[in-house]
């Protein structure tokens, strides 16, 4: 299915090519002055080097085959050469109904490729804490937005099980609770169903225990160990393990639930350990590993860099796994599950060396196919208002359940305070709050381009006003209650006509071109390309609003058209908001 700036770019070229020019030179884009004319032409301009004329000459040559084209209300070109381009009402309305009557609104569908989206990385035993935000929505976001493009999309929370936080717990659980049965090598029974922790008890224990290998060499020692023999499959440190596994994934579940985060596979560093000796071995025949006082390495600098490129450590001289061993092991059992077109890590920034190196090496070792693209999909900090990482005010870093439920607090104090509100019961107020905070957060974070830092602040965030997420279920929200008194008054969608106003005009063009910005937002991994447009749409419709008495129009056949123009708004934003897993109260 393919959007109207391509179809219209087809038109163009096609008249670039009929008065003798290149016809890539046709290529048409939304105008960057609306007030001046809807999409605009700028190949003249490079056309004037490639054929020795001047930009207006070839602009005019275009234009008189563009001219009849009845698609088109006028066509003129402005100096140096831009071809400006108005379309007909009619054309417009009639890409309108095209729209309404298309299950999808007629957006676009790309050829079908599997992807696997590596996004969340939380580690097992830590609750989740703001660091993980960004991760989660931008990876469910560009998840949900590839899914809707036609993709078959595997979503993977890649969980941290499988490393020293493991030998870590064990050992500080075995210190202060030696009586367990997990710990008696000797043990030979049947290990109890109910797990010895609570997930508030392993929220206490890993960071007693990290602070205690760093000042107890014993203990770290033990720890190491510890590792060791989980990964060798030491019996009662893997019963144990499972039961870390068993409360932590159920804590995370409910955690990302609350964000509308939800991922299609489980698997995490420990299930890649099968795959680890497979991945030594092809290392190993194709020479691409050395010793280097005992470690395991690999080279993976080439001579077009322009910075220096360290070798990557494959394991350390105790034969321990890094996180390298266990991405590029991830690597081969994602080829082997689904032999995917793409993997995308949606992961911090900071990593970005890391990924650079394993890219590099996967390629190297053959462990994708040459087609398969690999992605570190970046990004940013969220900082306080001090610019720097987000911390509770006695300077730890925040729960991500904490941040959730401080956005929810703030939201029902504005919710409780509402004349709106106030017939409905505290369990009502509660349940809007939660998708009013939820939304605060995800847009104040969605808005940025991924690769900037941002500044968390609240206050801004919840405001029905300005670039927010609460602004957008706002706006839902009262085109909803509009058609809902419109059918209360008998009065139904019906034909969309022309549009009768510069407004009605404008926000009929930012609806087609969503699909032009869904298909960048996915080439571009930028789910703020969709937050914009959706501001735009919200904005539009305001304005449309508030300069036409909708209800109170007595032409019928104007009255019917202008709600469905309203209905289309409505279809258009909710299915946005769905991509982004964001969920609109009935009232706000």
């Amino acid at each position: 299915m393919s959007t109207l700036k391509n179809k219209l770019s087809a038109i163009v070229k096609e008249a670039f090519a009929a008065a003798g020019y290149d016809k890539e030179l046709g290529a048409v884009t939304f105008s960057d002055r609306p007030d001046l004319c809807q999409f605009q032409c700028n190949g003249a301009l490079t056309g004037a080097k490639i054929h020795r004329k001047s930009p207006m000459m070839i602009a005019n040559d275009v234009l008189a085959i563009l001219s009849s084209n009845e698609i088109f209300k006028s066509v003129n070109v402005a100096p140096p050469g831009f071809i400006n381009m108005i379309l007909s009402d009619e054309f417009i309305a009639q890409k309108a109904r095209e729209m309404a009557e298309s299950d999808r609104l007629a957006l676009p569908l790309m050829e079908k490729e599997t992807i696997v989206v590596d996004y969340g990385g939380p580690n097992v035993a830590k609750p989740l804490h703001v660091g993980h935000l960004r991760a989660a929505i931008i990876g469910e976001t560009l998840k949900r937005l590839a899914r809707f493009l036609g993709h078959n999309v595997i979503g993977d929370v890649h969980l941290g099980d499988w490393g020293l936080q493991m030998g870590l717990i064990i050992s500080e659980l075995e210190r202060i609770r030696p009586e367990l049965c997990y710990f008696d090598e000797s043990f030979t029974g049947k290990y109890p169903e109910e797990s010895p922790v609570t997930i508030d008890d392993l929220s206490k224990l890993y960071p007693e225990a990290s602070a205690r290998s760093k000042t107890d060499e014993e203990f770290k020692a033990r720890a190491m160990r510890a590792t060791f023999d989980l990964q060798r499959g030491r019996r009662g440190y893997v019963a144990l393990w499972k039961k870390f596994l068993e409360v932590s994934v159920a804590d995370l579940r409910r955690s990302y639930a609350r964000l509308g985060v939800e991922f299609d596979m489980w698997l995490g560093e420990s299930d890649a350990d099968p795959y680890v000796a497979p991945l030594l071995k092809i290392l190993e025949e194709k020479k691409l590993t050395y010793l280097s006082d005992s470690a395991l390495i690999a080279d993976v600098a080439e001579e077009s860099d322009d910075e220096p490129m360290p070798p990557i450590i494959i394991s350390k001289s105790d034969g321990s796994q890094l996180y390298a061993t266990t991405d590029l092991a991830t690597i081969i059992q994602r080829m082997a599950d689904f032999d995917p077109s793409e993997i995308w890590y949606v992961v911090d920034s900071r990593q970005s060396m890391h990924f650079k190196q394993v890219f590099r090496l996967a390629k190297k070792a053959e462990l994708v196919k040459e087609a398969t693209e690999l992605h570190h999909v970046g990004f940013g900090t969220m900082n306080g208002s001090d610019g720097k990482p987000y911390k509770t005010r006695e300077g730890g870093v925040m729960s991500l359940s904490v941040l959730i439920e401080t956005a929810k607090s703030a939201a029902k104090e504005r919710i409780d305070s509402s004349e709106t509100a106030k017939n409905l019961s505290e369990s009502e107020r509660d349940a809007i709050a939660e998708k009013v905070g939820i939304a605060a957060i995800k847009f104040g974070d969605l808005i940025n381009h991924r690769l900037r830092d941002y500044i968390f602040d609240l206050n801004r965030f919840l405001s029905t006003e300005g670039k927010t997420g609460p602004y957008l279920q706002y706006t839902v929200v009262r085109i909803t209650s509009l058609l809902a008194k419109a059918q209360e008054a008998g009065a139904m969608p019906g034909e969309l006509i022309a549009p009768e106003s510069d407004t009605e005009r404008e926000l009929l063009i930012k609806l087609f071109s969503v699909g032009d910005v869904l298909l960048r937002a996915f080439d571009d991994k930028a789910p703020n390309a969709v937050c914009e447009v959706m501001f735009d749409i919200a904005g539009l419709f305001n304005r449309f609003y508030f300069e036409n008495k909708i209800l109170a129009n007595e032409n019928e056949k104007q009255r019917a058209s202008w709600l469905s123009v309203v209905e289309l708004v409505r279809r258009m934003l909710l299915l946005l908001l769905d991509i982004f897993s964001t969920e609109v109260p009935d009232i706000m």
